[in-house]
């Protein structure tokens, strides 16, 4: 085992009967996304993928959420999570131009869509709430569930910008993504289910069950056979325009970050001013609960 796995902060690492679990691991945070957990995502999935006795992998969260996005509270209070280097002038931090967003897009999409290209089979088990970069992480992933109570949304696209790494219309095609994207309502798992954003959900109680089920399933297959099948259903995916997309929507992000309109400079303001608790609610008090609710189609 790496020297890493035995001291990470924010990412747990097991093996057990050819199941690497890699669970998000910031309870206190809601598993919000440091670029401490970022760099230690990256390297579980690779240590994963390297290690010979496993066959697939589930990513979780530990406590009550999978992941409520990136930490907002760092990147907009301009709060760094580690001591300053030193050497700022030489290297790129804090964003300063166009091309330093598209950069720092760049780099954090690299790890977001490293569950496409590891060769092994990924499951993510998606409970509480599934958010903004939340999503990007499960997304990436080739099987979602989820608990029917989840909350899976991306509401940052109300001020903040765009989800990094944009898989939501291959899921969903092209006016279930729109609804979701022009107005950062979330679905719960249940009504995720029903229009193919996660493959199922169920009750929060048989969610933890029906995850290790279907990971000891996809275990009983030769890596070699689910490395193929998994590559030959991305590369269909590619053919679709999936990759390219994900590169041309890191400098779309970079790009909705120049937006000077009113909610994203109130955003700045109410952070600066309030914290992020109360820019939080300002932003989405317009839109009451944020769900969206599926109509039943065998009342129709």
């Amino acid at each position: 085992m790496n020297k890493w796995l035995q001291s990470t902060e924010h990412v747990q690492f097991k093996v057990q009967d050819r199941i690497a679990t890699i669970t998000l691991d910031r309870p206190e945070k809601r598993n919000a996304i440091s670029q401490i957990m970022l760099r230690e995502f990256h390297q579980a999935l690779l240590e994963a993928d390297d290690q010979r006795d496993v066959s697939v992998l589930l990513i979780e969260g530990a406590g009550k959420d999978f992941c409520a996005g990136f930490d907002l509270a760092g990147r907009y209070a301009g709060v760094a999570e580690e001591q300053a280097r030193g050497d700022e002038d030489r290297y790129r931090g804090m964003v300063t131009s166009f091309d330093d967003d598209c950069w720092y897009m760049e780099r954090q999409q690299d790890t977001l869509l490293l569950p496409w290209t590891v060769h092994k089979p990924i499951v993510a088990k998606v409970h509480g709430n599934c958010l903004a970069g939340g999503t990007d992480i499960a997304f990436a992933c080739d099987i979602v569930i989820a608990s029917e109570d989840a909350r899976i949304g991306f509401p940052a696209v109300r001020a903040n910008g765009m989800p990094l790494s944009n898989l939501w219309l291959y899921h969903l095609g092209p006016q279930w993504a729109k609804r979701l994207m022009f107005t950062g309502d979330c679905l719960s798992g249940a009504d995720a289910a029903r229009v193919g954003l996660v493959l199922d959900a169920y009750p929060p109680a048989r969610l933890d069950s029906e995850a290790q089920e279907l990971v000891r399933r996809i275990a009983c297959v030769d890596s070699e056979l689910l490395a193929a099948h998994k590559r030959a259903i991305n590369l269909g995916l590619e053919l679709m325009g999936a990759k390219t997309l994900q590169r041309l929507d890191a400098e779309l992000d970079a790009r909705a970050h120049l937006s000077a309109g009113p909610r994203r400079a109130q955003f700045k303001r109410d952070m600066a001013e309030q914290g992020l608790k109360a820019a939080l609610q300002n932003r989405d008090a317009p839109f009451g609960d944020g769900m969206v609710r599926v109509a039943s189609r065998e009342s129709s």
